[in-house]
């Protein structure tokens, strides 16, 4: 067996960073913040997350079909409310818990747009845990104070204009609750 000094093996391994195509190298860079993440529309379309740099993101997974669902309308209110000083509030729909988003990209969509008049960002379907989860889902738990798996529908992440997670509330927690517009409030005043 022969050994390296690591003066020869880190020289090795910059020459095979050196030697891979842009494409590797995007991929084997870890995010900094959530702007370095790209997802799919509701209607399909990627979606660069660099574009909201310097707004303040409320990232939530959300459900047709759950008891939770009737946040939708505290979502929207805050959105109508603050997305002039730099709130975006973001859905990501989820079908994890209780198969409680069963419907197509349309049917959500329709959903939403007649039963509770959403017109922040919604994203297409995605697991926000398990093998298959979303990776901004595995940049926002790692990157927040509590790390386990999403518990239910309804969670939410307020992220601030740097692209951090400023904070994690769970379900019960409704968007409008006071420690919840605090975080807000002073992330949006940053």
């Amino acid at each position: 067996m022969k050994l390296f000094s690591l003066a020869a093996l880190t020289a090795l391994m910059i020459a095979g960073a050196n030697g891979m195509a842009d494409d590797e190298k995007q991929e084997a860079k870890t995010p900094d913040s959530v702007h370095d993440f790209k997802v799919k529309s509701l209607d399909g379309k990627e979606v660069e997350l660099e574009k909201y740099k310097g707004k303040v993101l409320l990232v939530v997974n959300v459900a047709s079909q759950c008891g939770a669902t009737p946040q939708y309308t505290q979502l929207q209110e805050l959105h109508d409310k603050y997305a002039d000083k730099g709130l975006v509030v973001m859905g990501f729909p989820c079908n994890q818990f209780g198969a409680q988003e069963p419907g197509s990209a349309e049917e959500i969509k329709e959903f939403c747009s007649t039963k509770y008049r959403v017109k922040f960002p919604m994203f297409s379907k995605i697991d926000v845990n398990g093998d298959e989860q979303a990776p901004i889902y595995d940049f926002l738990k790692s990157n927040s104070d509590d790390h386990t798996n999403i518990g239910w529908n309804f969670e939410k992440f307020i992220v601030s204009k740097d692209g951090k997670v400023a904070a994690r509330f769970k379900t019960r927690t409704k968007p409008n609750a006071p420690e919840v517009l605090k975080i807000l409030e002073e992330e949006l005043a940053k």
